[in-house]
């Protein structure tokens, strides 16, 4: 894992909940951030048209980096296993290592969205925490209802079908 070589003392503490969702897998998807610092709090979201749920949990992740304009303390709370585990059991390490092959000896899968986040993590003192999805967490229930809402916001403009 990246780590800043600046003081951890000296970086602003930015909490950063994420959310990915796709309707089908592959499928329209939608991604969503609360990025929140004291008293300040800002959510983004997007579309895409055809992606998956882990390209989706990983994006938002890499929007919620791209809204930071210097180095801080980043704490990402997800309910991805995929994206949490990559980073807190060391599986980038691993895949970078091992040129971006598996354990098994395949190619990483979604690798451009992991080396992008990788770049973007370059800077700030990261940690990763998993959260239960759909359960009682205010903040990754916001960014499911945010993701969500962007694929219905397609899906009534007609060019994607409902999820569920």
């Amino acid at each position: 894992m990246p780590k800043s070589n600046l003081s951890k003392s000296n970086l602003k503490e930015v909490t950063v909940y994420t959310d990915g969702a796709c309707s089908g897998n592959p499928g329209p998807g939608g991604w969503a951030a609360v990025l929140m610092y004291g008293e300040h709090r800002k959510e983004i979201a997007g579309y895409m048209p055809e992606t998956t749920n882990n390209r989706m949990e990983v994006f938002a992740v890499i929007q919620a980096l791209d809204q930071l304009k210097q180095a801080c303390k980043v704490t990402v709370y997800s309910d991805s296993a995929y994206l949490v585990n990559a980073s807190v059991q060391g599986w980038l390490d691993n895949w970078q290592r091992n040129g971006w092959k598996t354990a098994g000896k395949q190619p990483v899968e979604n690798q451009d969205l992991w080396r992008l986040l990788l770049t973007l993590m370059e800077p700030h003192d990261m940690r990763f925490v998993k959260v239960r999805g759909h359960a009682d967490n205010e903040w990754n229930n916001r960014c499911d209802r945010l993701a969500t809402a962007q694929i219905k916001q397609h899906a009534a403009q007609g060019s994607v079908s409902q999820p569920e």
